[in-house]
């Protein structure tokens, strides 16, 4: 059977939401960015700033959960409209003199927009694409998180060093309404899916088996610890470079993106192989789950190297490359969740993958400050940080090959059904 044919738009819709994750991560980064001087100005502790940098995760989970089902009934076009509304409104009441309580509201209610962002631009990107085309699209929206730090990052540094760190956030607002427009004039709905249309036609299974599939346990248990390493660059990085190792501000905001750079590379890579390896008849268990889980465990074990290297150039070398492998596992794991699941089913249950994951957001940033608070000196408390960090790499990657089993997941969830209907028949 031949594959199916991509629509025109396709590829125009996918770079729009490349900007839109683009977005989502400049505004996520911005606070780890500006994260000595915010200190500094709001005499924060150590326990204070990590408790911030969790508070945007707060309502993340909840917020991803309660849209992941609005967009298996409303159109994602507005969906995604109304959420970067919210992120640019979000960032102006930072633009003035601010206390600590209004720095922390402006990031939780951030964090409730931002929530749902990857998993709902993952859906509707995949009505643009069948399933076999889909790891490309889902790298380059995978790449807008690099790229939202790659490029935000020199900007935004140059704006607090020069200005204030108050006029970054002004920028992300001005920024972030400048995409609601263009999705305004250029946004669609995806052509291949049409929800109710298959609400009739195909078979939806229970949720309860498709959250307790492995494939699913394998994909949050994996993707928990990269969003671990993840939460922390973006909280503690550059605070560690200017604290930790004594860098500037100026250097510190160049520095900070190179994590990012190799995460891209990685990213790109990943998808590259992936496809490659399907269209050479590999199984998505290889092609997919293996490949994305694997990284994991290398990464792992060379932050594990970190407390035992001198401080400087070679410390940051390591910490890059070993929190950078982690990129594979956001490329691989949405189009495994989607081989298996209902499309009806398909943004309720990405969303819930997104919303479980996330919730390494809002300990790992608490933790890396707690360790840091009760350390002798800031660089060992850091040290204790990141060799956390490293354990929950190793195990989560050990997990994802352990449990990633795609190819073979839907029909074992479909004679799981079966049997249960004829059980009660």
């Amino acid at each position: 059977m031949d594959a199916q044919a991509t629509p025109k738009g396709a590829w125009k819709i996918t770079f729009l939401l490349f900007l839109f994750m683009l977005v989502n991560f400049a505004d996520k980064i911005v606070v780890g960015l500006a994260g000595a001087p915010i200190m500094d100005e709001l005499k924060l502790d150590p326990e204070q700033f990590g408790f911030l940098g969790s508070s945007f995760f707060f309502l993340f989970s909840i917020s991803a959960i309660i849209v992941g089902f609005i967009v298996n009934r409303v159109a994602t076009r507005w969906v995604l409209l109304v959420m970067a509304v919210v992120w640019a409104l979000a960032q102006f009441p930072m633009v003035g003199t601010v206390s600590f309580t209004t720095l922390l509201i402006c990031r939780i209610i951030l964090g409730a927009g931002e929530g749902p962002a990857f998993s709902v631009a993952a859906h509707a990107v995949y009505k643009w694409f069948p399933d076999e085309k889909r790891t490309p699209p889902t790298a380059i929206l995978s790449q807008g998180s690099a790229f939202g730090v790659i490029l935000a990052v020199p900007m935004l540094n140059w704006i607090v060093v020069n200005h204030s760190w108050h006029y970054a956030f002004g920028a992300l607002g001005v920024v972030g309404l400048i995409w609601v427009c263009a999705w305004l004039t250029f946004g669609k709905e995806g052509p291949l899916e049409n929800t109710q249309v298959l609400a009739a036609t195909e078979t939806k299974i229970p949720y309860v088996q498709l959250l307790t599939s492995r494939t699913f346990i394998g994909c949050v248990a994996a993707t928990f610890g990269a969003y671990w390493a993840l939460s922390l660059g973006l909280t503690w990085f550059t605070s560690f470079i200017v604290k930790g190792l004594g860098f500037s501000q100026s250097d510190a905001g160049w520095i900070s993106i190179l994590p990012w750079v190799f995460g891209a590379t990685i990213v790109m890579l990943t998808g590259w192989i992936s496809q490659v390896m399907m269209a050479r008849g590999y199984t998505t268990r290889a092609a997919r789950g293996v490949l994305g889980s694997v990284p994991l465990i290398v990464g792992g074990c060379i932050l594990a190297v970190l407390p035992h290297i001198a401080p400087g150039g070679t410390m940051i070398a390591f910490l890059v490359v070993g929190s950078g492998l982690c990129g594979s596992i956001y490329v691989v794991c949405p189009p495994m969740l989607g081989e298996f699941t209902p499309v009806q089913q398909r943004g309720a249950v990405i969303a819930i993958y997104g919303a479980i994951y996330t919730l390494a957001g809002m300990i790992a940033p608490s933790v890396m400050g707690a360790v840091i608070q009760n350390a002798a000196v800031p660089l060992d408390g850091y040290m204790t940080g990141f060799t956390i960090n490293a354990v929950v790499l190793v195990a989560s990657g050990l997990l994802g090959l352990l449990l990633l089993w795609p190819n073979t997941e839907r029909a074992r969830l479909a004679a799981g059904e079966e049997a249960a209907q004829a059980k009660f028949a």
